[in-house]
């Protein structure tokens, strides 16, 4: 689940030009699986409210309680499967770090690990209840992905005391991001070194997929979570300074995505919704 103002992935947001983040926000919500939903609504500067500790976007809230984060899903599902995508998440952190880092040197980009171990507890429409392992995080960004990146791996792995997360791009100016940190259960981050990209097999639409991995050891899928013509989400198995863990992995292929045909793909997935009025 991703709460978007100015919605990075959105066909309506760039052909805006990008001038209004506000005006272009969702709540994305993927579901795995028997039942798997997709919902991505881009909708208006109307649809927006926001305080210290609450994010409205429509009908749907997210609200931080001091001690959790709580999220009210009232969405639907974006087509084929256009039913509604309802429920609560709600998420525990283990501990909440302090941590930001600057993915371009003009910290145009920045990203948050706000809390790498969590517990969440899912219960929505379409039969998905459960609970589990959690991970929180958040990007800013003054500037559209694509203009500063040609692509970019990032993942998430749990490991004994704590999480490691890993960031890997290739800038459009040549220079490259090799990010590693260790984030143990107090909240406290280290950058380390972890062992270097290795390749592992395509998705179902030919994106390239790498992440760290001991030599001697090939990365292989687990789980097939999300597949777009320029984005991969799955669950990676992998070994990490002989560590074996499976953790989320994501490659992003923004080359592919500045392709303007993409755009109308992408808006079918994508509908926007520009008006909505909360309830007095």
């Amino acid at each position: 689940m991703i709460g978007f103002i100015g919605s990075v992935f959105s066909p309506w947001y760039r052909w805006s030009g990008r001038r209004d983040p506000e005006n272009h926000c969702c709540i994305n919500v993927a579901t795995y699986g028997p039942g798997s939903r997709f919902t991505m609504t881009d909708r208006g500067r109307s649809a927006l409210r926001r305080s210290a500790d609450t994010l409205n976007v429509g009908p749907s809230k997210l609200h931080w309680t001091g001690r959790q984060l709580i999220i009210d899903i009232n969405e639907w599902g974006a087509p084929p499967m256009v039913t509604p995508v309802r429920g609560q998440i709600i998420l525990t952190p283990q501990a909440v770090t302090q941590t930001e880092v600057l993915l371009t040197p003009d910290a145009a980009h920045i990203w948050r690990p706000f809390a790498p171990t969590c517990h969440i507890a899912v219960n929505l429409t379409q039969g998905h209840q459960w609970q589990g392992h959690g991970y929180f995080d958040a990007n800013f960004g003054s500037r559209a992905l694509e203009d500063d990146f040609d692509f970019w791996t990032w993942g998430r792995f749990p490991m004994q005391g704590g999480a490691l997360c890993i960031y890997d791009a290739t800038r459009r100016d040549g220079s490259t991001l090799d990010l590693a940190v260790e984030i143990d259960a107090t909240g406290a981050v280290r950058e380390t070194t972890a062992p270097p990209c290795t390749r592992f097999a395509r998705s179902l639409w030919q994106v390239k997929r790498e992440t760290r991995a001991d030599a001697g050891t090939t990365p292989r899928q687990r789980l097939n979570m999300l597949d777009a013509p320029f984005y991969s989400r799955s669950l990676v198995e992998t070994r990490i300074n002989g560590e074996q863990t499976t953790g989320v992995h994501e490659a992003l292929d923004l080359i592919r995505f500045r392709q303007p045909l993409l755009k109308p793909m992408l808006a079918v997935r994508v509908p926007r919704r520009a008006n909505w009025s909360f309830p007095d």
